[in-house]
């Protein structure tokens, strides 16, 4: 029931006005969740139709109740963000007048124990957000080598103990598998302690970086940037919100290189014809406003940013 997936949207107000700003009508929401923002995009816009992608069935199903009013305005698709394009095409829309992505994990998903999100809870250490597929927390930490494991701890969640966690994951599971959160987050405490995470608590980034490894997060995220350029026409919008460092750099890298005339070495002739796909509208990240931060915590993290598409050919081929 759509109860029981609700998610706050994080800087609602200031996505839509970047979305919109092109003066569209088809739109694709790479990250549904509850709805809240494809609702929103609706009501403002009488004649916009939306298409909302999302990965969790629980999060379709939800929306979909939701959303049911709009009718055929509204068009739910079973997938990931990176597969816009085969959502496009099995719905006739060649291309979009703008794309959302709202990127990371929601609350419904952190707040239900049975996800194995969150170190807060006892449960099974899943952090799939589509629960059919894909291998689970519990089946890389029992079966990646310690190398494996402290490169995921590293590289998604900038853990200064990656090495000895990995090291301690793997001893343990000599005497019994990997199964729960709270095993893991116990383990966590033992060998970090509680004095070198700045005021996060011991488990905080080991479960950033397995919940990143588990969903492919950041390679879904390279790989629905370029789709998003090669279906937006024209003046189309591509507004992106992020909750973390990994994933605003390379958004914000993705951008910049868009936004380039020309990536020659500096003082040599230009000879790489590249030609600029965006333009640039937020030179700096977009922020929660004090009255959102004091209504919902979890904007505190939040960064938007968006771009204009503009004439040239996408530089980037299918697949690629």
């Amino acid at each position: 029931m759509g109860e029981d997936f609700v998610h706050q949207p994080v800087l609602q107000r200031e996505a839509l006005s970047a979305l919109t700003g092109g003066n569209g009508r088809r739109f694709l929401d790479g990250t549904l969740g509850g709805g809240g923002d494809t609702a929103a995009l609706l009501a403002a816009i009488p004649e916009a139709e939306v298409l909302g992608i999302d990965r969790d069935p629980s999060a379709l199903r939800a929306a979909s109740e939701r959303l049911e009013p709009y009718g055929e305005r509204f068009h739910a698709w079973h997938g990931t963000f990176s597969q816009l394009e085969q959502a496009l095409d099995e719905h006739g829309w060649p291309m979009v007048d703008g794309v959302l992505l709202d990127i990371g994990v929601s609350s419904p998903q952190i707040d239900t124990p049975e996800r194995g999100f969150s170190f807060r809870f006892d449960a099974p250490l899943d952090m799939r957000m589509d629960p059919s597929t894909g291998a689970t927390a519990a089946e890389l930490l029992n079966t990646l080598s310690a190398e494996e494991l402290a490169d995921i701890f590293w590289k998604f969640g900038e853990e200064r103990f990656s090495r000895p966690i990995a090291r301690a994951i793997v001893a343990r599971r000599q005497q019994r598998p990997w199964e729960r959160t709270k095993e893991l987050a116990e383990l966590l405490e033992r060998v970090i302690g509680h004095s070198h995470q700045h005021g996060l608590p011991p488990p905080t980034r080991v479960f950033q970086a397995l919940r990143i490894a588990v969903n492919h997060e950041l390679e879904e995220l390279t790989a629905a940037l370029k789709a998003a350029e090669r279906r937006l026409v024209p003046g189309g919008r591509l507004v992106v919100i992020s909750f973390h460092s990994l994933e605003d750099r390379i958004v914000k890298q993705f951008f910049q290189h868009a936004a380039l005339s020309c990536v020659c070495p500096p003082g040599m002739p230009c000879t790489c014809h590249k030609q600029v796909t965006f333009r640039i509208l937020t030179r700096k990240p977009v922020m929660a406003s004090p009255e959102e931060l004091s209504a919902n915590s979890r904007s505190a993290c939040a960064k938007l940013r968006c771009a204009e598409r503009s004439s040239a050919p996408s530089e980037w081929l299918t697949g690629s």
